[in-house]
């Protein structure tokens, strides 16, 4: 089968179309004919060496896919070859074979597109599962994410607005982008170069802070994270591109009873992500089938060009999804 290797780590210049041998599924899992996958940040840390798969997990490069249930391993009984599937994987999507458990499949709404579909699972149950099973956020609470126009911080925006009736939600963005994330709910996005994000937050709280915090920049932010959040506040880290070390302040902590949380979704126990492939496709799948949540396609790429994917998510020139299409 097609897939995207790597020649070593570094750049996207390692990376290449070759061929690799087809999977076959093991109890429990299904085989994806990928139509389409999409680019994830996470895809480039691992391209440079910085994130290795799980024990066991496919080398190939890609977290999410869509397309049609090809082949079913023993002990499957709720996917049937020909059904139209999107999947968390822990690897192996940027291939015309994917590997996914059973658990970790949804069934792809029937108005969408598979293009469409292969921008949800990894950003949306991100979202979802920090926000609001990590996070608590809830109605009335105040949020503040991190990342402007990025797959995670839109799909955020959307599931906010879709699943609470009052929820105040303030974004940082790069000053190009501010328009857009505004126009997708927002409602204050905060210039990260020309604006002191944890002043805006108290600013626009009366002094009260952000009562959840999602970010993905870790050191660089640590303490206007804190400065941010309110009492009882919830900081949940879901990457380190600004740093992985830092200082806590924990008179601010303690006072404040802040809690800060690392997360990361691929490395949870299979029946962990089975639970909340459940949990999300229960609350927040409905709504995307209805239109109130759609990923937005930034653009889609044949899988040959996986590097130009590559080289435009780290110039963090695009605002939303890169789709890699594969079939």
């Amino acid at each position: 089968m097609k897939a995207i290797l790597l020649d070593g780590f570094g750049g996207p210049e390692v990376m290449r179309l070759g061929e690799a041998t087809r999977p076959e599924p093991g109890e429990g899992e299904v085989r994806i004919k990928v139509a389409a996958t999409s680019v994830n940040r996470a895809d480039t840390v691992q391209r440079r060496g910085n994130y290795p798969p799980p024990p066991g997990a496919s080398e190939i490069l890609g977290l999410e896919a869509a397309g049609v249930v090809d082949r079913v391993g023993p002990g499957v009984t709720h996917w049937r070859p020909g059904d139209r599937v999107m999947a968390l994987l822990t690897g192996g999507g940027y291939a015309e074979y994917a590997l996914a458990d059973a658990g970790h499949l949804m069934a792809v709404p029937e108005a969408m597109d598979l293009e469409t579909a292969a921008a949800i699972p990894e950003v949306y149950i991100t979202a979802f599962l920090n926000l609001f099973l990590i996070g608590g956020l809830s109605d009335g609470d105040t949020v503040l994410l991190h990342g402007g126009g990025g797959g995670v911080n839109t799909a955020a925006i959307q599931i906010c607005r879709a699943l609470l009736s009052h929820c105040r939600i303030l974004v940082t963005a790069s000053p190009g982008k501010i328009a857009r994330v505004k126009a997708l709910g927002a409602d204050r996005v905060i210039d990260y170069r020309n604006e002191n994000f944890a002043e805006v937050v108290r600013d626009f709280t009366g002094g009260a802070g952000a009562d959840v915090i999602l970010d993905h920049i870790g050191a660089d932010y640590l303490a206007k994270n804190q400065a941010a959040l309110a009492v009882q506040g919830r900081l949940v880290v879901i990457g380190l591109m600004g740093g992985a070390t830092g200082q806590i302040n924990l008179g601010i902590m303690m006072v404040k009873r802040q809690r800060i949380i690392g997360s990361v979704l691929r490395a949870l126990p299979k029946e962990r992500k089975t639970a909340i492939v459940t949990v999300f496709t229960e609350r927040v799948l409905p709504h995307i089938a209805q239109g109130d949540c759609r990923p937005l396609i930034h653009r889609a790429l044949p899988l040959a060009a996986a590097a130009d994917a590559h080289a435009e998510m780290e110039a963090s020139g695009h605002f939303g999804k890169i789709v890699l299409q594969v079939s």
